[in-house]
């Protein structure tokens, strides 16, 4: 089982700390969100990782090293700047994650999400499947959501809408007709759900995108 953590971001909206700190070593609780990643990887059992790099990604490489010291084992994927976004670096690292479905998680993302749940879904994937996604209420900032559940399918115009939470499966087709460069992911996504080829769920515990200073600052006045 393999994971790919998207850490290449510029962080624009959380300046001016992430002009010398990339977002995802930014600490919460006494922990960077990118470790306390990789250590609940670890206790999924997940423990071949894939991180893309862009902004100041010589620190988050410094900083992590080989993975050994979280039970993990860490390849990098260095895109430099500016970065592929989100789906041109996934595209980039698919010879690092192989041909099976992978997790996928945003390096900017806390939650309490059971990252074992995620794994038994990239285990159950069905063949016609090329994504599963978790979803989580609306947050105030995004309050029009991302997209709708049919049941268990992904349904990009159902209502009600929901947001996408930065975590999922992917299955390596998805990428199958991009040729490179920098894209979105969302547009696959969303190909991919009008095709009736993508799951999904609604999650509704723990969750913040620590998008902001101000939404940092709330997660770190937040009970545990």
């Amino acid at each position: 089982m393999k994971a790919m953590i998207l850490a290449a971001g510029r962080g624009e909206r959380f300046r001016p700390l992430t002009d010398s700190l990339p977002k995802p070593l930014i600490p919460v609780r006494g922990e960077s969100l990118i470790e306390r990643h990789l250590r609940r990887l670890a206790a999924a059992g997940v423990r071949e990782i894939v991180i893309n790099l862009g902004w100041l990604g010589e620190r988050i490489e410094q900083a992590l090293g080989d993975g050994r010291r979280y039970g993990v084992s860490i390849a990098y994927s260095r895109e430099g700047w500016p970065a592929l976004d989100t789906g041109g670096g996934i595209l980039r690292a698919l010879p690092w994650l192989g041909t099976r479905p992978f997790l996928l998680l945003n390096g900017d993302v806390w939650t309490d999400y059971p990252l074992t749940r995620l794994a038994q879904r990239a285990r159950a994937l069905p063949e016609e499947d090329l994504a599963h996604l978790v979803l989580v209420p609306n947050p105030p900032h995004h309050p029009r959501g991302d997209c709708g559940l049919n049941g268990d399918r992904l349904a990009p115009d159902a209502e009600p809408r929901h947001t996408y939470s930065g975590l999922a499966v992917l299955r390596p087709a998805l990428f199958a007709d991009q040729s490179g460069g920098a894209f979105a992911l969302w547009p696959l996504l969303r190909a991919a759900a009008l095709r009736n080829q993508a799951g999904g769920e609604l999650y509704a515990g723990s969750w913040s995108d620590v998008g902001t200073l101000e939404r940092w600052h709330a997660l770190e006045r937040a009970p545990p």
